[in-house]
């Protein structure tokens, strides 16, 4: 049975104008964070210019399990998570995120494949 992966998915809106700097600094704080995490699979940042002076800003996180979570996150693994200086960059601060059981796609965890290469099925 393949090992269930877990996505953490939060998002909010910024200043268009601020995006570099927001970039730079969750680099260092939430990215830094979640990859120093124990059962962290990965992490990236998205961002989505709105065209009205506003961007959507998203990081994705993929763990294997709910304990790895609350290692990063705390108990109520659904509550979001902040840094000190977000209330300078935010112009929405959502009190949750989602969590989604990967079910198909891209494997973000090495598995031995039942066929070696060069030799089919």
């Amino acid at each position: 049975m393949d090992k269930t992966v877990i996505l953490r998915r939060w998002s909010a809106r910024i200043r268009t104008a601020d995006e570099a700097d927001y970039v730079a600094y969750i680099a260092d704080t939430g990215l830094d964070d979640y990859r120093a995490t124990p059962g962290n699979l990965g992490a990236q940042m998205l961002v989505r210019t709105l065209g009205n002076g506003e961007s959507e800003v998203t990081t994705l996180s993929w763990w294997d399990s709910i304990d790895a979570i609350a290692a990063f996150a705390g108990e109520d693994i659904d509550r979001a998570r902040y840094y000190p200086e977000d209330d300078r960059f935010l112009l929405t601060r959502p009190d949750h995120v989602e969590h989604h059981r990967v079910v198909g796609g891209a494997d973000l965890v090495e598995r031995e494949s039942p066929h070696p290469r060069g030799v089919e099925a």
